[in-house]
């Protein structure tokens, strides 16, 4: 009997990803930026799908289902609502475009989802609502029996915060139950984007350096103004049209009002100076999002009895609202799997097509991060750079490395395969010691170019997390904001932000032995078994997925070193 093969994609929106599974054995994950160099692609993924091919060894006439990440047809849900804001002065005069916008990218989803069969001439291909395939990912992802989801985002077809109830009906097959919907305008991804446009960054991209302000500012500026412009309701929580604009599908049409830039600040141009009020409208966005997520969650626990709980969607990127959820004590274990935003569900998608077309069960994604492609004995032609030098490193390579990082070293690291996620987990980081005066701005400055108020990030090993960090439980993906013990105040202080958190990476024996291995051994010789873990990129780069993309960013940036698959590479 031939093997059932299905594909997932995201494609055709931000973070274009595909995923492979074959009788539900996940072959593969990747995004499609770290293979072509294109920050946040909207494109198909060839290079993605082809590398997934290549791996399976099979054919695109071979795939027997596509599973695609968004249902165009929901789209059109919002058009009558859109009608209905006709009727109030506040949204009026953008109904009528925003009900011909959704129905126009609705249509054109179709579109797009009928032509992916030009691409796969035997596969049947499946739309799926974009919500299923958070939950099915989040939840599958945790490995657990049973949890509550909860899904936030900013918008999926009409969806934009979905809670579910996740259990296995058997091992390996996962089943999500919806339980309760937010739709459209009630979107904290809209509000908090909105927000970051306005600061002056990249929506969609940055609202992570927003997250890394609001530590800087005094919320109590504007807390009134987003207690009113994002009131929590009996069902979760709505925007209000006088601060927040109704989204029409379209960059042309922006989303905050004149009323909210009259009772905050003029928007900021990319360049100009951060100000108090910056700083400020920063701190009370983050402040109110962490209190929105803390509902939800409490919805979550009272409507589903659970005792854990999954989180998936863009806005469970925002690590301190996670850290806020794990403090309350609402669950005893919250799990964020390591791609939740879209790029994720091209998994979800594709587990989702598997288990309505195979007994079998799922295998590989739960607790799976190193998903993407490997490039071990990948040639090294350093002709394109003429200034860098590589020798093999002999002996034990953790302990080689260890040794540099201890004495100051900035090194890039490229092994194994490519994470998944936005996160780098010690397979495309650059690593540092916490302990070298001065390393933070020097990271910031000739390394990653970055905001000066940037954090970075602990990893350490999972035996030795709570004696710096009050988390509670392991956090492998870097997902959480933990608070630090005193120990962490004395030894660590480059890792700790300014509201006193640090977003942990704890790292197990199984889960990276590599760089369990260089932890362990950069303890021996500091006593701290900490490092500093950073993505392997420049901003506005996507991280390294390829050699080329790693030797680029040694050649272009302020890193001392980069390790490449046991060759030791410097300019």
């Amino acid at each position: 009997m031939p093997p059932f093969v299905v594909l997932g994609l995201c494609s055709y929106t931000h973070d274009s990803a595909a995923a492979l599974l074959v009788d539900g054995e996940l072959v593969g994950f990747v995004e499609e930026e770290r293979l072509s160099g294109a920050k946040h692609t909207r494109a198909y993924p060839e290079h993605a799908v082809a590398w997934l091919m290549s791996e399976a060894g099979i054919t695109a006439d071979q795939v027997n289902a596509v599973a695609y990440n968004f249902h165009g047809l929901h789209y059109l849900r919002v058009v009558p609502t859109a009608f209905g804001m006709l009727m109030d002065p506040a949204t009026r005069e953008r109904a009528l475009m925003r009900a011909a916008s959704f129905a126009k990218v609705g249509l054109r989803t179709v579109r797009r989802a009928q032509g992916l069969s030009r691409r796969f001439p035997r596969a049947r291909i499946h739309p799926l609502l974009h919500h299923r395939t958070h939950q099915m990912y989040a939840f599958a992802a945790s490995g657990w029996e049973s949890a509550a989801v909860l899904v936030v985002d900013s918008l999926g077809e009409a969806q934009t915060t979905t809670l579910a109830i996740g259990r296995q009906s058997e091992p390996g097959r996962p089943v999500v139950h919806p339980l309760h919907a937010l739709s459209d305008p009630a979107s904290l991804g809209y509000a908090y984007g909105a927000v970051t446009e306005h600061l002056g960054w990249r929506r969609g991209d940055e609202e992570g350096t927003v997250m890394a302000l609001a530590a800087l500012g005094d919320p109590a500026r504007f807390r009134t103004l987003f207690a009113q412009a994002i009131p929590i309701t009996e069902s979760g929580f709505a925007l209000n049209p006088d601060h927040f604009a109704p989204r029409v599908l379209s960059s042309s049409y922006t989303r905050l009002t004149p009323r909210f830039t009259a009772e905050t600040c003029p928007r900021r141009a990319p360049d100009a100076p951060i100000t108090e009020a910056h700083r400020d409208l920063a701190a009370a966005l983050q402040e109110r999002t962490e209190q929105v997520m803390l509902y939800l969650a409490c919805l979550a626990r009272t409507r589903t009895g659970m005792k854990r709980l999954c989180l998936g969607g863009g806005v469970a990127t925002n690590c301190v609202s996670v850290g806020k959820i794990i403090e309350s004590g609402l669950f005893s274990e919250v799990f964020v799997p390591p791609a939740p935003g879209d790029a994720g569900t091209a998994i979800g998608a594709a587990a989702a097509v598997h288990l309505e077309g195979s007994a079998r069960p799922l295998a590989g994604i739960a607790g799976a991060c190193y998903l993407g492609p490997a490039f071990p004995d990948h040639p090294l032609d350093l002709a394109v750079w003429p200034g860098l030098t590589a020798h093999q490193v002999h002996g034990d390579p953790a302990e080689f490395l260890a040794e540099h990082l201890a004495d100051g070293q900035i090194v890039g690291l490229f092994q194994g395969r490519v994470e998944a996620g936005p996160r780098a987990l010690g397979n495309r980081s650059i690593l540092a010691s916490p302990l070298i005066l001065g390393v933070v701005a020097r990271l910031n400055d000739t390394v990653k170019f970055r905001e000066p108020f940037r954090p970075f990030a602990p990893m350490v090993t999972a035996e030795r997390a709570a004696e710096y960090f009050t988390l509670g439980q392991e956090a492998p993906f870097m997902s959480m904001a933990s608070g630090v013990t005193e120990l962490a105040r004395e030894q660590i202080p480059a890792v700790v932000h300014a509201n006193d958190t640090a977003r942990v990476q704890t790292v197990t024996k199984d889960g990276n032995p590599f760089m369990h291995d260089v932890l362990t051994a950069f303890a021996r010789r500091t006593g701290v078994p900490i490092l500093i873990n950073t993505s392997l990129n420049v901003k506005g780069r996507p991280i390294c997925g390829t050699p080329t993309m790693a030797l680029d960013c040694l050649a272009n940036s302020g890193l001392d070193a980069l390790l490449l698959e046991g060759r030791w590479i410097t300019s």
